[in-house]
């Protein structure tokens, strides 16, 4: 019996350990996915840094995307605005799915200035 306990902890420490890789996996492909989305989509205008120091991004007074007036928006906020445009901003409805979007989301929220 003692075994038996002994081989089934050992069992679900395994288990445990494997879901927390597939997870960090996949939160990484996101983050990556992300990425790839912002630099083809929105780095043109936005900068590589979502600083907006860009000639367009200047030229647009684009916003810092890791200022806190950005990052205090919601999730749903910021996929609203990418989802329809905002100002000169084009909508990237019909252009991104959903998941696209929220991983793009997602990527932004790293551009978050460290206080």
């Amino acid at each position: 019996m003692n075994q038996a306990n002994h081989a089934w902890k050992l069992a679900l420490a395994v288990t445990m350990v494997l879901a927390s890789c597939s997870l960090s996996q996949r939160a990484f492909a996101a983050e990556s996915t992300g990425q790839e989305i912002f630099k083809s989509k929105c780095a043109s205008c936005h900068g590589p840094d979502g600083a907006g120091n860009t000639t367009m991004g200047k030229a647009l007074k684009i916003r810092d995307l890791g200022s806190a007036d950005v990052q205090e928006q919601s999730d749903d906020e910021l996929s609203r605005i990418i989802a329809k445009g905002k100002g000169k901003m084009p909508a990237y409805d019909g252009k991104l799915k959903k998941e696209q979007i929220k991983e793009v989301v997602g990527y932004i929220r790293a551009f978050r200035k460290t206080q």
